[in-house]
């Protein structure tokens, strides 16, 4: 990587979850819309409870109204992506998701939380 002090020497890299709502979402009535929200947001509480994610909250005001939320877990994206297809709104067909690795400036966030490591320290390849 040439020197450039505008791009950071270290980053910590998070594994990301996003919510979207699928085109061919199932439609439910208002009542089962309203039983299958509460299993999500224990099952994603739980999640944080066990330390599995570190930060979790819906989107508002976004520019494609598809996307619902985000999640940053504490694991490996292929375990984030298992996690992620045990949700009941994603086994539902209500939603589902895009996983990939945020990278950031090293030491930009904390999750003050957390009780353990969340994602890891990495310097970009050599071209």
């Amino acid at each position: 990587m040439p020197d450039n002090p505008d791009v950071p020497d270290a980053f910590d890299v998070y594994t990301v979850v996003v919510l979207r709502r699928p085109d061919d979402a199932p439609d439910m009535t208002d009542d089962e819309l309203d039983a299958l929200q509460r299993e999500h947001l224990v099952y994603r509480a739980d999640l944080r409870r066990r330390g599995l994610t570190v930060a979790n909250g819906p989107f508002l005001e976004q520019s494609d109204d598809s996307y619902r939320g985000m999640s940053v877990f504490a694991c490996s994206p292929a375990e984030a992506a298992r996690l992620s297809d045990a949700d009941p709104s994603v086994v539902a067909g209500r939603l589902a998701y895009d996983v990939m690795e945020w990278w950031v400036a090293a030491d930009s966030l904390a999750f003050p939380k957390a009780e353990g490591p969340v994602g890891d320290r990495r310097s970009l390849p050599d071209d």
